[in-house]
């Protein structure tokens, strides 16, 4: 069940790269939160879209180079791992970020997992 977390995650990350927002959205339970920006998280279709969209933008490569550790407990999974993403700004600027990213995943009843809460900046409160 671990691997299915990792891979729920990773095939979300993908889509996120391809820039195909419905698809990515479908990872996500109706009412997921989202921090888009360290300690401002959002809920709702439209804010989630929005802020996944600013993210394919900038037409993102994400690496988990230092992989990825998930904790098990029923339909309850906790998903931990650092990341680093290079993209390029629509003004064509470089854009280079990392973090640590802490998501909570539900289990579905089709087997799948949803992520409910993604906090890719878990790191923010380490600096």
């Amino acid at each position: 069940m671990q691997q299915n977390v990792i891979d729920t995650v990773s095939a979300m990350t993908a889509a996120l790269e391809r820039g195909d927002i419905d698809t990515v959205m479908s990872f996500y339970t109706d009412d997921a939160v989202v921090a888009f920006e360290p300690g401002a998280p959002v809920r709702g279709e439209k804010q989630l879209r929005a802020g996944f969209a600013a993210f394919a933008a900038a037409k993102p490569d994400f690496r988990y180079d230092n992989g990825h550790e998930v904790m098990l407990t029923g339909e309850i999974a906790v998903h931990i791992a650092p990341w680093t993403m290079s993209g390029t700004a629509p003004d064509g600027t470089q854009i280079t970020q990392s973090g640590l990213s802490v998501a909570t995943l539900r289990h579905q009843a089709d087997e799948g997992w949803k992520i409910m809460l993604d906090n890719p900046f878990g790191a923010r409160l380490m600096a």
